[in-house]
């Protein structure tokens, strides 16, 4: 008797060689470069932002400094930088929790050559303390505890 159910066919033909397997290492690497750029990028505007409401606020105490015509403005660019810094952690965070999921899935997991308790990466831990450090920077100028 033949086997008669059908057969999900993947997208891709995936076949078990070395080849196969260093090209998989080498995805997996370039989506943790990918999310370490993410992160770059979200430190240097959450930075940026906290950078610039200091600096403003500095300006604005010293003697002699005329009053600026929109005082608040600096306090809103900072907050809507850091704010596009939480965001940009989020997003990135998601789309490494996406991508690493999907190459672990079905055939691609037979040609990583390790196991899914093997190696793990500190990215998204390092991730979410950064994602702290912008709450926390957020909630800082937002209530004027700086």
């Amino acid at each position: 008797m033949t086997d008669t159910t059908p057969q999900t066919e993947s997208r891709f033909t995936v076949k078990v060689a070395a080849e196969s397997h260093f090209a998989w290492l080498r995805t997996r690497l370039a989506v943790e470069r990918t999310i370490l750029a993410w992160i770059r990028t979200a430190v240097s505007l959450i930075a940026f932002g906290f950078t610039i409401v200091q600096f403003f606020q500095r300006v604005q105490d010293m003697p002699g400094a005329s009053s600026a015509t929109f005082p608040n403005a600096p306090r809103y660019l900072g907050l809507a930088l850091i704010l596009a810094g939480i965001g940009s952690l989020i997003v990135s965070m998601w789309e490494y929790r996406w991508t690493i999921k999907y190459l672990w899935s079905g055939d691609y997991a037979q040609i990583a050559g390790l196991t899914k308790e093997g190696r793990k990466s500190p990215v998204i831990a390092v991730a979410l303390v950064l994602l702290m450090v912008g709450i926390f920077a957020f909630f800082s100028v937002f209530l004027r505890l700086i």
